[in-house]
């Protein structure tokens, strides 16, 4: 049940998948729901091993990982702005990346997210006891029950933003106003990452 929730929670991985698909298909918005996928199995197998615990601990750490991300967010952001603001617009103009291009966006959006991190130290550990000496394997089949529980949501997250961009296609004023808009959703979640606090 809590994962469901999580899952359903609006961040920049959802808005990612949103733009993807509008932007330049169906097939773009998996790859980067695989490309997100692939990075919470990485932050399952570093909360796992207890790497992920020393950089949000660690302040230079988690500051270097908080800019990080943030800046990644910021960079997407303007790409929404420069693809021309409008679906049909930013085809037509040849710009659109490839497939493992989307894998590896959904990726590092993921990797580079510090409250992903902070998230998977906090979280998964409530259901493993300390002194469970199972724990190490625990941890990953939480981390791969989440990905499972997350699938359906993201997939019909995709099927929702394919569904919407045929229905829009032929108005370029809101395909327009959708990139600024998801732009402003990338700078906003930006400014979220740089307030974000390390574990203490």
């Amino acid at each position: 049940m809590a994962g469901l929730v999580l899952a359903v929670t609006p961040g920049p991985d959802m808005a990612l998948f949103v733009s993807r698909t509008m932007n330049f298909g169906r097939t773009h918005g998996f790859a980067a729901i695989l490309g997100t996928s692939t990075g919470i199995a990485v932050h399952t197998a570093l909360v796992a091993f207890g790497i992920s615990v020393l950089i949000v601990a660690a302040p230079a750490a988690f500051w270097a990982l908080k800019i990080v991300g943030a800046l990644y967010l910021v960079w997407l952001a303007i790409q929404a702005i420069r693809s021309g603001g409008g679906i049909l617009v930013t085809r037509a103009a040849g710009k659109q990346p490839s497939l493992f291009q989307s894998y590896l966006t959904g990726l590092a959006i993921n990797l580079t997210n510090p409250k992903v991190a902070l998230f998977f130290v906090t979280f998964l550990p409530q259901f493993i006891s300390a002194d469970d000496p199972a724990a190490l394997s625990k941890l990953l089949f939480l981390g791969v029950e989440f990905i499972i529980i997350s699938l359906p949501v993201v997939i019909a997250t995709v099927l929702f933003a394919e569904w919407l961009t045929t229905t829009l296609r032929d108005n370029a004023w809101v395909s327009k106003a959708l990139s600024w808009s998801f732009a402003a959703v990338f700078m906003a979640f930006a400014a979220t990452i740089l307030f974000a606090e390390g574990r203490k």
